[in-house]
């Protein structure tokens, strides 16, 4: 039994100091006298065309970075402020924690209505950004939701110079600090009234994700930045919920799960092509001189396996099922769940060439468990995505899919029947619908 998930996203290599990671401590201190710092190393530029570069480091190793010493919610606290520090030699790494995110703001029934009046810190990056008679509108998104956080700052707030020097544009990463306040439009209940902004990174003015909507295909060559549009934060979000669903439903049901190997000499299914793994081709740094006559070859012509690698062909995995079934064995009740691949020429959805599959396998059990089994976790993670993803379900019910909410509830709240082939055909010829991908009749 197998279920197959959203294909990987492509990879992509980041070119030196494009990243910055950000590494948080937090001293233990009793909360009684908790006085929270943030202790920042970068600072901004002071020119749209000079990167962002460190501060002078000690000569000890440090983690010297953004440091958040909030309360266990996450909440800043009155004494908050922004200062530059450094953790000394020989000083204890803090208790991690996990910080206050949007969606723990904005994520609630009452959409950040029982925070009111509380300082908060928020990080993220802007996506829109507009300045009118001394008010400054911020929308920041940590990517943690689909809704953003409008941050409102006024002329007088702490780092508003930033603002005049043309440093904050869309696509620039903030830090903000602000009270939580009623919001005077009609789109958002709350607003963070900014008292601090610190600017993290700025971003070039061509940034070219824009508040205006842009095509997929377009996105296709802005791999490094898409995660940032609306619609593939979704899909993230998602499918990290499918995944933890996924999970949890088989912890729950007494499952052992079983990491099955990527790279394997056997043909589990022998259902479909396999990509071939093998070092006997030049890498890709010698690409350009690499004649096929390079490749070693028997005395018979064909291609000496024993000087590759492994000694013998090796494949990128089609299914982790034969693993599966060996544990299972052991173990009885055991899943795969990791990526698989299909060296099949096809463009359609219904091929893909990397997937990640769920492969339940189950001991002492017969044809019925098993269908039994796969009814159960698909209505588990379905039910699961449709009550803690409602944003983003509603986001593809209204811009990628309409109806997907209503066809998925379906899926959660009626029984599933068995049919056979023929029945199934049956119902199909008597629906007296025509179908856009026609159905083949074999009885």
């Amino acid at each position: 039994m197998a279920v197959a998930l959203l294909p990987a996203a492509t990879s992509f290599r980041l070119k030196s100091f494009t990243a910055v990671r950000f590494f948080s401590f937090y001293r233990k201190t009793p909360k009684t006298h908790l006085t929270p710092t943030f202790h920042f190393p970068l600072k901004p530029s002071t020119s749209n065309s000079t990167p962002f570069l460190p501060l002078h480091y000690s000569r000890t190793r440090s983690f010297c970075s953004v440091i958040s010493a909030a309360v266990s919610s996450g909440e800043a606290t009155k004494t908050e402020t922004f200062e530059k520090n450094e953790l000394q030699k020989g000083e204890r790494v803090g208790e991690f924690r996990k910080r206050l995110r949007i969606v723990d703001v904005k994520g609630g029934p009452d959409e950040g209505l029982n925070r009111l009046d509380a300082t908060l810190v928020v990080r993220g990056w802007v996506r829109t950004f507009r300045a009118q008679s001394g008010i400054t509108f911020i929308e920041v998104n940590d990517g943690s939701c689909l809704s953003n956080l409008q941050c409102v700052m006024s002329s007088d707030a702490e780092g508003y110079d930033q603002i005049e020097s043309g440093l904050i544009s869309t696509g620039a990463s903030l830090l903000v600090q602000g009270v939580l306040v009623k919001s005077q439009g009609s789109k958002q209940k709350v607003e963070l009234k900014v008292e601090k902004l610190i600017l993290v990174g700025t971003s070039d003015p061509s940034f070219p994700i824009q508040k205006k909507r842009v095509s997929r295909e377009f996105l296709r060559t802005k791999a490094h930045l898409r995660p940032r549009t609306n619609t593939f934060g979704a899909v993230a979000r998602v499918r990290n919920a499918l995944a933890y669903a996924t999970h949890k439903f088989f912890q729950e049901n007494g499952f052992v799960w079983v990491s099955s190997p990527i790279i394997t000499a056997s043909d589990c299914e022998g259902a479909g092509e396999q990509f071939c793994v093998t070092t006997l081709i030049p890498s890709s740094r010698e690409t350009t001189d690499s004649p096929v006559a390079a490749i070693p070859r028997t005395e018979d012509g064909s291609v000496d396996w024993s000087q590759d690698f492994f000694g013998k062909p090796a494949f990128l995995t089609v299914s982790g099922q034969l693993n599966g079934e060996t544990y299972a064995t052991a173990l009885s009740d055991v899943y795969t769940f990791g990526p698989t691949f299909r060296a099949e020429n096809s463009n359609t959805s219904r091929h893909l060439a990397e997937f990640w599959m769920i492969e339940p396998e189950l001991a002492f059990a017969d044809l019925d468990d098993d269908m039994a089994c796969a009814t159960a976790y698909l209505q588990y993670v379905v039910q699961y995505i449709l009550e803690n993803c409602k944003e983003d379900m509603d986001f593809f019910n209204t811009w990628i899919e309409k109806g997907i909410i209503s066809r998925l509830s379906d899926v959660v709240e009626k029984s599933f029947v068995l049919l056979t082939y023929t029945d199934a055909i049956d119902l199909l010829l008597k629906a007296k619908k025509k179908f856009e991908f026609p159905f083949c009749i074999d009885r």
